[in-house]
């Protein structure tokens, strides 16, 4: 089990905790939309690497007001590089699933020094009008299981979408996506597109064969936009391609970063 750091940032208004484990060179991995979950495939990383994985401002516990510090996606990634002085981390790996690959691409194409490799799973933050990216936060829980899970019988559903009965998860999960919805509402084009040639660090971009949230032509905006950039796809994989192929997703991300 990883060990909990609760961090004092942001001038006292954010409490942060900070999931560790493993030994090894430092790999910060930060979360989807559906909030902070150590799930088997970080456990699979901490093999390899000393994995940080920190909980974005209001989804920690007790830190459910750490939000209201942030007005704005600046202030998000801000926020992270004082996270990273925090951990006394120098251009680590940074991997970033989901809405946490779109912070991963910000910090890295906002401050390349900050990072030394970039894995991007799957990430928000780029638009295609030929191919929009539904509004998520407007479906009910059955399409979104349908488009993120190439299985909705799949047990990792489970996680992301706790049973009824359990009133605390629920009401963690869905804190934890409105906590993601506040930068990227209601499109997830916030910019990015104009500074993401700045990125240097090396670049691997995961995605599953069968992403039906994010599609996977997407794969393809992000690495023509990044200069030193590579695409890995996964099969029987869709949006949460971590969560379904663990194995799979940890093994292609393990050789890119020790390469």
């Amino acid at each position: 089990m990883p060990q909990e750091r609760t961090l004092d940032l942001w001038h006292g208004q954010i409490k942060p905790t900070v999931r560790i484990a493993g030994s090894g060179a430092p790999l910060v991995f930060l979360h989807s939309w559906f909030g902070p979950v150590w799930e088997p495939f970080l456990d699979l990383l901490a093999r390899d690497f000393t994995v940080y994985a920190p909980s974005l401002p209001g989804t920690g516990p007790g830190d459910v007001d750490g939000i209201k510090a942030l007005d704005d996606l600046w202030d998000l990634v801000l926020y992270h590089y004082e996270l990273f002085d925090a951990l006394g981390l120098k251009s680590p790996a940074v991997v970033g699933h989901s809405f946490g690959g779109m912070i991963a691409a910000e910090v890295a194409a906002t401050d390349p020094t900050r990072v030394g490799k970039l894995g991007l799973l799957s990430p928000f933050g780029l638009w295609r009008d030929d191919t929009p990216i539904p509004l998520v936060s407007a479906m009910p829980p059955q399409e979104i299981v349908r488009r993120v899970f190439n299985s909705v019988d799949h047990p990792a559903t489970r996680l992301m979408f706790p049973n009824r009965s359990d009133v605390d998860a629920v009401i963690r999960v869905t804190w934890a996506q409105n906590c993601s919805n506040k930068f990227i509402w209601p499109i997830p084009d916030k910019g990015l597109k104009k500074r993401i040639h700045r990125i240097t660090a090396p670049t691997l971009v995961v995605w599953g064969k069968s992403d039906n949230l994010i599609p996977p032509v997407y794969a393809e905006e992000f690495k023509s936009r990044i200069g030193n950039a590579r695409i890995e796809l996964v099969n029987q994989a869709s949006h949460m391609a971590p969560f379904e192929r663990p194995q799979a997703v940890a093994d292609i991300l393990v050789k890119f970063l020790k390469g």
